[in-house]
């Protein structure tokens, strides 16, 4: 098993902002915590003086979904500390990630710096599942299809790309432990990060009430495509029996493990807790259009943006393995060509939630 296994996630992506181009469902699916971002904001309490109002955006990737919330709780925080007071975002993410991206998007047209000369834009290279900012330094945090991603890949998948979808007890069993265990993680720092009062605002992939990850027509898509490769010759068994998807969804059992034996987790409270279903809008333009082949791209893409690199990292070679592009480019064309060919609304269950540091 090669050492790289065990590197810590959220998984590296293809970059050139490859992200931003194929990240339609995250942006989609984020939609209905913006209003808890914004209620946040709202009603967070401010430190008196001149020092900025710290922002932190955990899991930021390539900045494009970023800039709608980073808006929302910028609009919500200016009438409360005038047009001169100093708000820093923080954008956090992987040493790996494409922050040049990042910059264009939150310095462009649609960036939440134009037209705010009293908003600045910074960035952190590094995991969120250790302290990355001063302590209670963060005023309002927000982390978006970030904390799905394990710290580290727990060990082979014997049957499939993702665990969730394994008939293997022992392995889902072992990405449910590490799943705990990072979740704990990620809320201790995160309590240490926040100003008493500071609020965090998640949206993640969960478990619905039925127990359903969802996404399963896609993975088991990616999952046919990969084991095309194996076939032919172009990725050989090892390499395949590398290949996982590091990511993992909670339970509302899961989200309120941490506060079951006196409300409060690193000095947080859970505020809210939200599961629900997201829309899935390619489905929604596959009824209004029947074109099954833009949905299949649509979700293609997709796949692409968010897992194929981390796929891809697992051949001998990792990312300047020759064949990695290659690989990416079937990878998405054997999932769309799957997509299409057999049309189904997707499951995408999401959790939103408000976290709050004890004042």
């Amino acid at each position: 098993m090669r050492g790289d296994l065990a590197a810590i996630a959220p998984a590296p992506m293809e970059g050139h902002g490859a992200y931003n181009r194929g990240s339609r469902v995250q942006a989609a699916g984020l939609s209905p915590a913006l209003p808890l971002l914004a209620e946040a904001a709202a009603c967070v309490p401010l430190a008196d003086g001149p020092e900025p109002i710290v922002i932190a955006d955990y899991g930021a990737s390539e900045g494009k979904n970023s800039l709608a919330p980073m808006r929302a709780a910028i609009a919500a925080l200016r009438p409360r500390v005038g047009a001169e007071r100093a708000i820093s975002v923080i954008h956090t993410d992987q040493p790996s990630n494409d922050f040049a991206s990042l910059f264009e998007a939150v310095s462009g047209p649609e960036g939440y710096l134009a037209g705010d000369p009293a908003a600045f834009a910074l960035a952190v290279g590094r995991s969120f599942y250790e302290q990355i900012l001063p302590a209670a330094s963060v005023t309002l945090g927000w982390s978006s299809w970030a904390v799905q991603w394990l710290s580290r890949v727990p060990g082979p998948i014997p049957d499939h790309v993702q665990a969730a979808y394994s008939r293997d007890p022992a392995t889902r069993a072992l990405y449910a432990a590490q799943a705990a265990k990072d979740w704990r993680q990620f809320l201790l720092h995160r309590g240490h990060e926040l100003r008493p009062g500071g609020r965090l605002v998640i949206i993640t992939m969960a478990l619905d009430e039925e127990g359903e990850f969802g996404y399963r027509p896609l993975l088991e898509a990616t999952n046919a495509a990969l084991r095309d490769m194996v076939a032919d010759g172009s990725v050989r068994d090892d390499e395949a029996l590398r290949m996982a998807i590091p990511t993992i969804a909670r339970s509302r059992a899961d989200f309120t493990a941490p506060f079951v034996a006196n409300g409060r987790f690193a000095g947080l409270a859970v505020e809210t807790l939200e599961i629900f279903h997201g829309e899935d809008r390619l489905w929604a333009e596959f009824v209004r259009s029947r074109d099954a082949r833009a949905f299949g791209a649509g979700w293609a893409s997709f796949m692409r943006a968010s897992v194929a690199p981390t796929l891809a990292a697992e051949l001998d070679g990792g990312h300047d393995d020759p064949r990695a592009f290659s690989f990416i480019d079937r990878m998405e064309s054997g999932v769309a060509r799957r997509m299409e060919a057999a049309p189904e609304r997707l499951a995408i269950p999401l959790a939103k939630m408000t976290l709050v540091k004890e004042g």
